[in-house]
């Protein structure tokens, strides 16, 4: 039995939030790991229904259209499959009495709500309501980031939280110069605020006050998502709190702001007397990718590693939608898919890998593919894929940049090319270390689910070789949307 359009989007905000509301309250580990599995499933199997059924209309508060559910749909399924992940990672920090068993409720509650401000912020047709639902999807990742209770989780959390809300604020002061330019033109009130309104409405706004906002929306959304050098959280963020959590952020969060900044992007663009917001984008999106590429080299600590990894991609993401035109978007949204799903299978591998070796320094592990062959295969075939060698789905996503780069901006491109290939060479240097030699530290099994990991990298293998003409339509749909 198929859901109605209205309760599709219904299940998809009312499943997470009632169920964190339950997991506050229910005591014992495998009920709630278990109870957080089913529920994630669940709102993705709502978020599918999208796909097939008839959407919504849009309302004040709620909007169902081709580009969100792009995002909806990688939302759900990478926080299905981040919770069965969990479950078994969370149930190892318990067992080494890293984790009191008393914060469990807090964290799967955390996790739900964090789902539930994500969702929210994708399907809202308000401007205000969207800032709302980013921010409580902030603050439910800080409370995460510090769950740990160590020195180095309370400063990474404090420093996430600290900067989170300067560019939270910024965001606001920029939502607010959005609803002063439409204000003249429409009017006091809820309508002054709705998307569908405003992009009706928006050619007759008052263009300086749309420019400003755009530049305060670009910082302040440009610090959840990560660009430089609005980045110096999440590297901290990513080290010390727990690693499904960073699997979320890089995989989610990053990409819940992003989907903002091209809102915003789509208001300015249907102003002919607006600033061209691209031009920004591009600059950022560039400096982001150079920046992280050179950093990589830096890292000890192999999750800081793989969080300037995501602000290298972050970056390139920003770089193709700024770029604007069918194939540039077409390459960022294939790109954001298939860093969200390399990115978490990453994590997923590195959290098990730290749990076993007992660190996350990169001298102190080696030889993982004798050590441990699955992890060790799974992180070498994973940093292959994010560092863009073929056959797999990024190679194809970087190849699309560089191509329409080439052809609309010749300049633009080599210092795009040249962050590629430091970032290459950063992430091949460290994975010879990581991956073959003599193993350093325990050898011991480790717990793992590796379903997870080896279903992600399956997808990325597979988008690489072969997309369904489907998936190509739907993409090249969403691509036109965004100009």
């Amino acid at each position: 039995m198929s859901l109605a359009p209205g309760d599709a989007v219904a299940a998809i905000l009312l499943i997470p939030l009632v169920t964190a509301a339950l997991l506050a309250l229910l005591p014992g580990y495998r009920l709630t790991a278990r109870l957080n599995i089913v529920a994630t499933l669940l709102t993705l199997l709502a978020a599918l229904g999208l796909l097939a059924g008839e959407r919504p209309q849009p309302g004040l508060y709620l909007l169902i259209d081709d580009l969100n559910i792009v995002f909806l749909v990688l939302n759900t399924f990478v926080g299905f499959t981040t919770s069965v992940f969990s479950a078994s990672y969370i149930a190892h920090e318990i067992g080494i009495g890293r984790l009191p068993r008393s914060y469990l409720r807090f964290y799967h509650a955390m996790y739900q709500a964090l789902m539930f401000g994500m969702n929210l912020a994708l399907v809202a047709n308000n401007i205000g309501l969207m800032w709302v639902a980013i921010e409580l999807a902030t603050l439910t990742t800080v409370l995460m980031v510090g769950i740990y209770r160590t020195h180095e989780a309370l400063e990474a959390a404090w420093k996430y939280f600290i900067l989170g809300s300067v560019g939270i604020a910024l965001a606001l002061f920029g939502t607010i110069l959005v609803y002063v330019a439409a204000h003249p033109v429409i009017g006091e009130g809820l309508e002054a605020m709705v998307w569908t309104t405003l992009m009706q409405r928006v050619a007759a706004f008052d263009p300086a006050l749309l420019n400003l906002a755009f530049v305060f929306l670009l910082l302040g959304y440009g610090t959840k998502v990560g660009l430089a050098p609005l980045h110096a959280w999440l590297p901290d963020a990513h080290a010390e709190g727990p690693t499904p959590i960073s699997a979320v952020l890089s995989g989610l969060l990053l990409n819940v702001a992003l989907y903002a900044v091209l809102r915003f992007k789509l208001l300015l663009a249907a102003n002919p007397a607006a600033i061209a917001a691209g031009s920004l984008m591009v600059t950022m999106g560039l400096s982001s990718l150079v920046f992280a590429a050179f950093m990589l080299y830096r890292r000890r600590d192999i999750k800081r590693m793989f969080a300037y990894s995501s602000i290298e991609h972050m970056g390139i993401i920003a770089f193709a939608f700024g770029m604007g035109g069918p194939l540039a978007n077409f390459a960022g949204l294939l790109h954001m898919v298939m860093h969200s799903l390399t990115k978490s299978a990453i994590f997923f591998a590195v959290g098990h890998i730290a749990q076993v070796k007992g660190t996350q320094k990169i001298a102190e592990i080696r030889g993982l593919t004798e050590s441990h062959p699955l992890l060790g295969w799974g992180l070498v075939v994973g940093v292959v894929a994010i560092a863009g060698l073929p056959p797999l789905g990024i190679f194809m996503s970087e190849f699309l940049v560089v191509t329409s780069t080439f052809a609309r901006a010749p300049l633009l491109a080599i210092p795009l090319v040249l962050g590629l290939l430091v970032a290459f060479g950063a992430l091949l240097l460290r994975l010879h270390g990581l991956a073959f030699g003599t193993p350093h530290g325990s050898t011991a099994p480790v717990e793992a689910s590796y379903l997870p990991m080896f279903a992600h990298l399956a997808l990325v293998l597979l988008a690489g070789l072969y997309l369904p003409p489907p998936l190509v339509a739907w993409f090249q749909h969403v691509a036109a949307m965004l100009g």
